[in-house]
């Protein structure tokens, strides 16, 4: 039995962190790791992290950890540089308030679909098995410019403020363009993938 493993419950466990970053597992009165609480996501156990001395909420930074350690495992990224670096780019940026919402819908929707995909990697692996894939990526973008359409100001027919929108509006399809590229990063790596995994013979 996994270490900090327990029966599935409606309300989430809570994991407290102490000073000497030891994670203690309510639930199960036992300390767990980093690698504990991945498994504990994986298998669909919802906990929160608190940390032990302030009482403070800090589930988000934790499972960025977890995330850390998972990208540093050799052969385990799943987050490409270009994503990462776009990524940082929005702190800060006036699109900050739509890419979390963007993103969420996005692996919300590949969640939805994992199953289909999974099936098409282990039994085609044709080339062309992303269709699918290809076509919620092209729906995320489109339901992500109609979100961005509504924070992005009407341009004036005239008036000082002119060119000032109009650089929002540039920076605004920069992003979406950034986006763009990104996805067909992810879709040539797909490709790839596939290249290298080729169909057998009947």
């Amino acid at each position: 039995m996994r270490v900090g493993a327990m029966a599935k419950s409606d309300q989430p466990t809570t994991i407290k962190k102490y000073a000497n970053r030891r994670l203690y597992n309510t639930g199960t009165s036992t300390y767990v790791t980093l690698e504990d609480l991945a498994s504990m996501v994986k298998d669909g156990e919802d906990f929160l992290v608190y940390d032990a001395k302030t009482g403070d909420d800090i589930t988000r930074s934790v499972l960025a950890q977890i995330i850390f350690e998972q990208e540093n495992k050799a052969g385990q990224n799943l987050l490409p540089t270009t994503f990462l670096r776009q990524l940082i780019r929005f702190y800060g940026d006036s699109m900050q308030m739509v890419v979390p919402k963007y993103l969420e819908q996005s692996i919300d929707s590949l969640t939805r679909d994992q199953e289909k995909f999974r099936k098409q990697l282990t039994s085609t692996f044709s080339l062309t098995p992303f269709g699918p894939l290809e076509e919620t990526v092209r729906r995320n973008m489109e339901l992500f410019q109609q979100t961005f359409s509504m924070f992005v100001p009407i341009k004036p027919s005239h008036g000082p403020q002119t060119d000032e929108v109009a650089v929002e509006v540039t920076s605004g399809a920069d992003n979406i363009d950034d986006l763009r590229r990104q996805m067909k990063d992810m879709q040539e790596r797909l490709d790839r993938m596939s290249l290298d995994h080729p169909k057998k013979e009947e």
